[in-house]
């Protein structure tokens, strides 16, 4: 059974796990999914906002798909989200990217 055979299958059990969805989600990136991968990062976000690092990878996703007002976005909700959680970890890698992309 490969990773994403078994991330499904943990998935079946513990269907709201934030943690297996972003990993599924990395997982998907990987085989160049970005269609299935977005809709589970999106789905992590929209169901615990506070799942940090899922709004990096979501704003890197966006910014491969050209999508860069949106990947801006998400950086900046997730760098208000990390500041909130005085996650200062987080939040830099979070405004790095972010500066990249809007200057």
């Amino acid at each position: 059974m490969d990773r994403i055979e078994k991330l499904q299958a943990l998935l079946q059990q513990m269907p709201n796990d934030s943690f297996l969805r972003h990993a599924l989600a990395l997982e998907y990136i990987k085989l160049n999914n970005d269609k299935e991968a977005r809709i589970l990062f999106e789905a992590v976000l929209k169901e615990e906002p506070g799942y940090i690092g899922t709004y990096y990878h979501l704003g890197k996703l966006l910014e491969r798909n050209g999508e860069t007002a949106l990947a801006i976005e998400w950086y900046e909700k997730g760098m208000q989200r990390a500041k909130a959680a005085n996650d200062q970890h987080a939040y830099n890698e979070l405004m790095a990217a972010y500066e990249d992309l809007a200057y």
